[in-house]
């Protein structure tokens, strides 16, 4: 198996290009033969939520989600990959994160991008509330059984 690639991981307040972090990605290697991407977007909740609002101890989740990319960068045959996941207050349609995996063959790029997606939906350290439209606070959000379920098969 071929070194480890070193995985790119970014916690912003701002947007991202969904195409752009594919280009650049992409002109990392030429021997790319499949890129798997997962875009998360804010739902309106039925048209009930003005905002999510994503909290995070900065340094800490940047290399908690590092540790995990590294892990899927040494488990499959990646030739890149790249997690961003945004913080602060987040509207309905915006994008809240985004995992890019690359390789030769499709189904590393397929795993390695659910294995991320797993772990970022399941335990990275963030914390989610709710705002609603009708100005009321609305609940923190936690991870569901079905996505703890979900990141615990990778654990087999």
């Amino acid at each position: 198996m071929p070194a480890a690639i070193a995985p790119v991981v970014r916690i912003q307040a701002a947007d991202f290009d969904v195409a752009a972090e594919i280009d650049t990605l992409r002109a990392g290697s030429s021997d790319i033969g499949a890129v798997v991407t997962f875009s998360g977007i804010c739902r309106d909740e039925a048209g009930t939520l003005a905002a999510l609002e994503l909290e995070h101890y900065p340094g800490m989740a940047e290399a908690e989600i590092a540790r995990i990319a590294a892990q899927a960068a040494a488990r499959w045959p990646l030739a890149g990959l790249v997690a961003i996941h945004r913080h602060g207050r987040v509207r309905p349609g915006e994008n809240i994160v985004l995992v890019v995996a690359a390789s030769k063959h499709r189904r590393a790029a397929f795993e390695a991008a659910e294995f991320m997606m797993d772990y970022l939906k399941s335990s990275a350290p963030f914390w989610k509330r709710e705002h609603r439209l009708d100005g009321a606070e609305g609940d923190w959000v936690d991870a569901t059984r079905s996505d703890d379920a979900a990141a615990a098969r990778w654990r087999k």
